[in-house]
């Protein structure tokens, strides 16, 4: 077996506890359609989305006073939700289609075409490949995604939960149903208002999709590096660094661990924790900077669109949360959704808050209405975040 496909085996291996549970849905709907036969069926996701899409929109205007626009809204089955995730990964121009082959590839479980991708690609493969997981590997609990003047829903999810949910609750289900039923709406509606709110945030999304393509690009410039790095440069690193020894049969899998471990998504979080989204600066240990002395400079161009990435996707998921918790707190079909599907219910959901969430919560209960609006138009930076007053006082 090559190096090349022990990636790929590697990487389906990290995804296998999604991929088995994928598989237990299939087995699990299968099991709850034979028990109901004809005698209970849910309406279809499309029917009732068509039916809900208008009337979320103008709870949306009402409470943001900003209009919805006519997007799309479209069903994807499993691979192609898995696509669009990679699509999602917002990878830079030069290497989108190698990104679109290497999620389809993932969401076929293609071995041959996996380790052919990272084999002719290889730096590609070690950027885009760690996102694999991290966004795959959330299939079975994203509902729906919002790209390029479309909604998504996720169909496989969104149509197998209901009749999963009834059929272990067990007989008699008929007496089930309604509730069952109730919640399966309330997920929808919850699924298309926080991707209509997405589909309203304009500056914020291209905010997010540059910075993140800016943030691929320069972990490409250091997956270029580190591979190129010779013999002696990557003994000395493993060594300093206390890496595991991998044989020397391996030698692009030398490489992509010291990537994996330098690439300052990991790296600069690790030392330097979370407060890094706030710094200006970054230091690196001279002793690595001694082996690759290109790294400070990546470091320290990472930051800028790294925080960028941050500050405008956490005030993009707390607007959309924030919406969700206000517009549906007293919708009956939300309450059951949170019951009979998130286990949970409204007093739970009001808790569970984010840092956008939060910081939404502040800015709204000083401007009200006029929040979305400012919001987009100015959004804040990631130390603003953490001090809403600081920003109602720069707006």
């Amino acid at each position: 077996m090559t190096e090349f496909e022990e990636f790929a085996y590697a990487l389906l291996d990290q995804l296998s506890v999604e991929i088995n549970e994928e598989k237990e849905i299939i087995s699990s709907k299968e099991k709850a359609d034979q028990a109901f036969a004809s005698k209970i069926k849910f309406e279809e996701i499309e029917s009732i989305c068509n039916r809900i899409y208008s009337d979320m929109s103008k709870k949306i205007t009402e409470f943001t006073g900003i209009p919805v626009t006519n997007t799309k809204i479209e069903f994807p089955e499993l691979v192609g939700f898995k696509q669009l995730k990679g699509r999602k990964v917002y990878p830079t121009k030069e290497s989108a289609a190698f990104v679109d082959e290497l999620f389809t590839a993932i969401a076929h479980e293609d071995v041959q075409k996996i380790a052919s991708l990272a084999e002719s690609q290889t730096f590609r493969y070690l950027v885009y490949s760690t996102y694999a997981k991290g966004y795959i590997s959330q299939i079975s609990t994203t509902y729906g995604d919002y790209y390029e003047s479309a909604v998504y829903l996720n169909k496989f999810i969104l149509s197998s939960y209901p009749q999963i949910i009834l059929y272990k609750q067990g007989e008699p289900y008929e007496p089930k149903f309604e509730q069952v039923n109730s919640g399966y709406i309330g997920a929808l509606k919850m699924t298309i208002l926080e991707e209509q709110i997405h589909s309203i945030q304009s500056n914020l999304y291209n905010m997010n999709k540059n910075a993140v393509t800016e943030v691929n690009a320069i972990n490409e410039e250091l997956a270029k590096i580190i591979l190129g790095l010779d013999d002696n440069a990557t003994k000395n690193l493993y060594n300093y660094l206390q890496l595991p020894e991998v044989p020397d049969e391996y030698p692009v899998a030398k490489r992509a661990n010291l990537f994996f471990i330098l690439n300052p998504d990991n790296f600069i979080v690790q030392v330097l924790g979370p407060d890094v989204m706030t710094f200006t600066k970054v230091t690196v240990d001279p002793k690595i900077l001694e082996m690759i002395p290109q790294l400070l400079d990546i470091y320290q161009r990472w930051l800028k669109p790294i925080q960028a990435h941050h500050a405008a996707f956490t005030t993009m998921e707390g607007m959309a949360e924030f919406a969700v918790k206000n517009i549906l707190k007293d919708d009956k079909d939300f309450g059951n959704y949170l019951v009979t599907f998130a286990n949970s219910d409204i007093s739970s959901y009001q808790v569970r808050k984010s840092m956008g969430t939060d910081f939404t919560e502040h800015v709204f209960a000083k401007i009200g209405k006029d929040t979305y609006k400012t919001l987009i138009a100015n959004p804040p930076t990631t130390r603003e975040l953490k001090s809403p007053e600081s920003y109602l006082n720069r707006k």
